[in-house]
């Protein structure tokens, strides 16, 4: 049976977990009906859909306009055990529906924190279809729109759209019809695989964490008491989390973020943070500091700067056990 991790992004609101529960044909992700709710907790739940065993990760709003993203520093940290070793697709949600500066405001963090590598893993969803004009399509929905047509092309063409909550199986126009939409987006998700000859996004970082997971079943197996590996790989990752943000916790959130989505100077800063000793945290801060000061992406002159602030650091001492 294929396996397929499919990590879920969006803004708060924008209806992350009722795609989630959409896709399952079943509630099993948390919905809040609040914006003012606590900070949302990564959740991944797994099961089989036509011959696929499914994993869906729904994150936090990581793409908040109107919240610190220290708020979200911890979640973040979380959620690089939960994608390790890697997505094999990216659900960017937005709403079908009056495009804002706040949506806007969204599309440009995108385009900041993501590196192209990304970008092909990834396809765009739509939620709240109802909100689309009678006979008006999703395709003329982005056509009318500039900054949603450079973020479609950059995921290869690739859209969707659905209505968790008023597009019902029973619809028979397909176009608002979730039952043959999520049949759709199930397919481009296996042309992704395929197209990527059957690789799953990863970079350094997520590589080193799933060692550091995978010590730590190989740890927990050694005890007495018998349980199933999905129950120790949990337990693996709340560990492993827990060391993280011991290590990660004086990383600035943005430059977490772009290593986590394969921004590679970002990831060279957290890789070395994760090797070195604990009391060089803050040298490691001072890198990052740096380097979002050039900008998440950077460009040219401001990445090639960062990679050299992070050179500079010298980051030595002996090294921690994962």
């Amino acid at each position: 049976m294929s396996n397929r991790r499919i990590v879920i992004l969006g803004k708060t609101g924008v209806g992350k977990s009722s795609l989630a529960n959409t896709i399952f044909g079943e509630k099993r992700f948390n919905i809040r009906h609040s914006v003012s709710s606590d900070t949302k907790k990564c959740q991944a739940e797994s099961k089989s859909i036509n011959g696929r065993n499914i994993t869906l990760i729904d994150t936090p709003g990581f793409f908040d306009t109107d919240r610190s993203e220290e708020e979200l520093k911890s979640e973040i940290v979380r959620c690089i055990t939960d994608f390790a070793p890697g997505p094999h697709a990216f659900l960017i949600l937005l709403k079908a529906e009056r495009f804002t500066e706040q949506e806007q405001a969204v599309i440009t963090k995108i385009n900041q924190y993501f590196s192209e590598e990304v970008f092909k893993y990834a396809t765009v969803v739509f939620t709240h279809g109802d909100q689309l004009p009678e006979g008006k399509t999703i395709k003329d929905f982005v056509r009318d729109n500039e900054p949603l047509r450079d973020l479609m092309k950059k995921c290869g063409g690739r859209c969707h759209v659905v209505d968790n909550k008023y597009w019902k199986n029973n619809q028979q126009d397909e176009n608002r019809s979730n039952q043959f939409q999520v049949k759709q987006l199930l397919k481009t998700i296996d042309k992704i695989v395929e197209t990527n000859g059957g690789r799953y996004y990863t970079n350094e970082m997520l590589q080193k964490v799933e060692k550091m997971i995978k010590e730590e079943m190989q740890f927990i197996r050694q005890s007495h008491e018998k349980r199933s590996e999905e129950k120790i790989r949990e337990e693996a990752k709340d560990r492993v989390s827990g060391r993280l943000w011991t290590k990660l916790a004086g990383i600035a959130t943005g430059t977490l973020l772009g290593a986590l989505f394969g921004v590679v100077v970002m990831v060279k800063v957290v890789v070395l943070a994760l090797e070195a000793v604990v009391p060089l945290a803050r040298s490691v801060a001072g890198v990052s500091a740096a380097l979002e000061t050039g900008g998440a992406a950077g460009g040219a002159a401001g990445g090639a700067a960062g990679e050299a602030a992070a050179g500079a650091a010298g980051i030595t001492g002996e090294k921690l056990l994962p």
